[in-house]
């Protein structure tokens, strides 16, 4: 079989922790903040998890970074 081709923007968006879940940083933080309250936007900071809904979409695009 070829090489697979890592999309490169997923790599630089997505990582990958020890147990095989994949982290993601949260949307709606670059601008426009100033009428978002402080309590939302501390929120944003904490990144998260992406969804068993989304895993069939991301896995793919960075085929060796999952296992």
């Amino acid at each position: 079989m070829p090489k697979l081709k890592t999309k490169r923007s997923a790599a630089k968006r997505f990582k990958v922790t020890a147990s095989g879940k994949i982290k993601r940083t949260k949307a709606f933080k670059n601008h426009n903040l100033s009428h978002k309250s402080s309590k939302r936007k501390r929120r944003l900071v904490k990144g998260g998890f992406v969804d068993k809904t989304n895993l069939k979409l991301v896995k793919p695009m960075i085929p060796y970074l999952v296992k």
